[in-house]
């Protein structure tokens, strides 16, 4: 049984996942960042493959990407990175990043090599279904969680097919929008979380995208399995001066 898996059947709310940009705000701080997660009681952690372009993103992460490839981040780096992470931290960890320095490095190999270090789970948001669809096999072989993106847009029956290819969760984007820390959710972001809890989805579900304090992490929770942070977490992350007592507060102020 995969961590996610093992995970998410033995706690069922509240799950928070915090997601950072590798090789941010310096290039080796990806080890230790996660070393303090998993001691400050976080349930997950996403670590983003810098890129150039990241569509997705809103400013502030957006700029953690850029410093990250400035401080001569690679996917080989990071995952010689998440070797070093699992010497030490037992807790999921999942890679979250845009397809193209996947197929730069090469798919197959990304997998492989990914496997190896100790990944458990890929977030890969501008990957096709179809396309998806051909490497599934070679996932599934590497115990490889493969999790999906569905937005407030997303039709019932597409939920339905993505709900069926990802495994691990679902990441369920509370809004159309990039991301980024806002202020609560609005009656129309309650209700698609109310729908989805009353989808019959067999994974469970995370809410990303605004959550960003202990008010936005509990009211996702109500309706999900928990929820994933990240702007919140880039800024801490830029502002700190230390990690180890920064990070524990963090956690601690979300979970509350």
């Amino acid at each position: 049984m995969s961590r996610l898996k093992k995970l998410f059947q033995e706690k069922k709310q509240n799950v928070l996942s915090v997601f950072y940009t590798a090789g941010f705000p310096k290039r080796d701080d990806t080890v230790s960042i996660a070393r303090h997660l998993q001691a400050a009681g976080a349930d997950i952690i996403e670590i983003g493959i810098p890129f150039s372009d990241p569509v997705a993103d809103g400013p502030t992460i957006q700029a953690s990407n850029k410093i990250a490839l400035d401080n001569g981040m690679t996917v080989k780096l990071l995952l010689e990175q998440v070797k070093e992470i699992r010497k030490s931290v037992t807790m999921p960890v999942v890679l979250m990043g845009y397809l193209n320095p996947v197929l730069q490095y090469g798919f197959e190999k990304f997998c492989n090599d990914a496997a190896a270090a100790g990944v458990d789970g890929l977030i890969l948001p501008d990957m096709p279904l179809d396309e998806f669809n051909e490497h599934r096999a070679l996932t599934t072989s590497l115990g490889l969680d493969v999790i999906f993106l569905i937005s407030p847009t997303t039709s019932p029956e597409r939920i339905a097919v993505i709900d069926g290819l990802s495994s691990g969760f679902v990441y369920a984007v509370s809004s159309s929008s990039t991301t980024g820390a806002k202020k609560g959710f609005t009656s129309e972001q309650e209700e698609y979380f109310r729908k989805l809890k009353n989808a019959g989805l067999k994974n469970p579900f995370l809410i990303g995208f605004g959550i960003s304090d202990h008010q936005t992490f509990s009211k996702a929770s109500q309706f999900s399995s928990g929820a994933i942070v990240g702007s919140a977490f880039i800024n801490l992350l830029k502002e700190s001066n230390n990690f180890e007592s920064d990070i524990a507060q963090f956690v601690r102020s979300l979970k509350a």
